[in-house]
């Protein structure tokens, strides 16, 4: 082995320790939350939700590199220029991917612009004293916008270059059950997260109902504190909107609510469309609205 080789450091031997993968997790929010009284509110956020994602995401990179050992790239690539949190698949050199048909371009790019519509055009033409309407829709592009837009073109580019980059929203409204929304269509990212480090290790001891519950509790609290801190009030509305999630997957597997048909065919979409509808106002509650929200719209010159 020559000397240039004994100086190479590949990425599974760059990080040892059973703290170097959480670690991250604890001082990147910390910092982020000592700064809060220095920063707009809105910016803040994107901080604070920048801090706990990159978090997570190293977390996935680090329990995954010692079983992948993947290429120095794959690693940057994973954590800087992808919002999947599917170590395993985007890492594995080895995995077979098939190229992203046509209509699938077609429609991520449909789907950025109507983004951009609502958030630049349709926002903007709501009335100023509606200012919850306005926050709404802006919110709705940006989702739009980012994840099913410029997040699945993305997983498309990926796709085109061999690596197995599924897209984090599998069309979602057609969910005919509420555990299907949120276990197969919504945010795929984060199940796949909650998976590995909740309900895999958990519903063994704890079993399938009260490690999938303790997901939602987990899901909740983070987006608490992405939420009503920077927004400094509606503590515990996001968290809440949560818990109403678990217990409405809990009734649609419930012997009653098979009986009724909620996790099936046109009264379970019914079912999941309304129990996720009613109480959004928990979860992307007034004051973030007002506070976060609508302030980043005009800052971007949305509205």
């Amino acid at each position: 082995m020559s000397p240039h080789e004994t100086n190479q450091v590949g990425p599974a031997e760059a990080v040892h320790g059973p703290l170097a993968g959480w670690l991250p997790l604890v001082v990147l929010p910390v910092g982020a939350v000592a700064c809060r009284n220095r920063l707009p509110a809105w910016v803040f956020m994107w901080i604070l939700a920048s801090t706990i994602f990159f978090s997570l995401k190293w977390l996935t990179w680090w329990k995954a590199r010692s079983r992948i050992d993947p290429s120095s790239w794959r690693s940057a690539a994973y954590l800087l220029a992808w919002p999947g949190m599917d170590a395993e698949a985007f890492l594995d050199a080895s995995r077979p991917v098939k190229p992203p048909k046509p209509a699938a371009w077609v429609l991520a790019v449909l789907e950025t612009m109507l983004g951009a519509l609502l958030l630049w055009v349709v926002a903007r033409s709501v009335p100023q004293n509606y200012p919850l309407v306005r926050g709404w829709m802006g919110m709705l592009g940006l989702i739009m916008l980012l994840h099913f837009g410029a997040f699945k073109i993305a997983a498309l580019l990926w796709q085109e270059l061999g690596i197995d980059a599924k897209p984090i929203m599998l069309a979602p409204l057609r969910s005919a059950a509420l555990a299907e929304f949120w276990g197969k269509r919504w945010n795929l990212g984060f199940r796949q997260l909650a998976h590995q480090l909740i309900f895999r290790p958990l519903h063994r001891p704890l079993g399938t109902s009260s490690a999938s519950f303790l997901v939602f509790v987990a899901s909740g609290l983070i987006h608490d504190l992405a939420i009503s801190l920077p927004a400094r009030a509606g503590y515990g509305l996001p968290t809440g909107y949560f818990l109403l999630q678990g217990a409405g997957v809990a009734i649609e597997r419930s012997v009653f609510g098979k009986h009724l048909g909620l996790g099936r065919g046109a009264r379970g979409w019914c079912f999941t469309m309304v129990f996720l509808a009613a109480p959004a106002f928990w979860l992307f509650h007034p004051y973030f609205v007002v506070r976060v929200i609508l302030p980043f719209m005009r800052a971007i010159h949305a509205i």
